[in-house]
């Protein structure tokens, strides 16, 4: 079988990422291509270590309707965001409720951007 095919995901990417969801194995799948199975471990290893899972993110923003308002923010490196939500009440709970339901949106955007940091990151070891 032919892992370099588009169509097709290596299966190492299923061995090491078991858990993440569809739209993340799309990208990663696309930008991995042409990797090895030793770099595609070494990017697996790294990647699931700063990956962020969305039901995480939705506890948090549950949590923090009770709690703590804002502490899926900071947890996504959204400090202002954060701050901001923690000193209105989340936005006087709405901007909460608003993120609970975006959960999925918040967790892809922020494991987007640690995709391209760790591709970064490969290519910066690679030299």
């Amino acid at each position: 079988m032919d892992y370099n095919n588009a169509n097709s995901v290596n299966p190492v990417l299923l061995k090491y990422l078991y858990d993440i969801t569809p739209e993340e194995l799309i990208t990663i799948n696309s930008r991995t291509q042409g990797f090895g199975d030793d770099e595609l471990t070494h990017f697996c290893m790294i990647y699931r270590s700063k990956r962020k899972d969305p039901q995480t993110i939705l506890l948090l923003c549950l949590l923090g309707l009770v709690f703590v308002a804002g502490i899926h923010r900071f947890v996504i490196g959204q400090v202002g965001m954060g701050i901001l939500y923690f000193f209105t009440g989340g936005l006087c709970v709405i901007g909460t409720i608003v993120d609970a339901v975006n959960h999925k949106d918040l967790a892809l955007e922020y494991n987007g951007k640690m995709i391209a940091e760790t591709l970064t990151m490969l290519n910066m070891i690679k030299r």
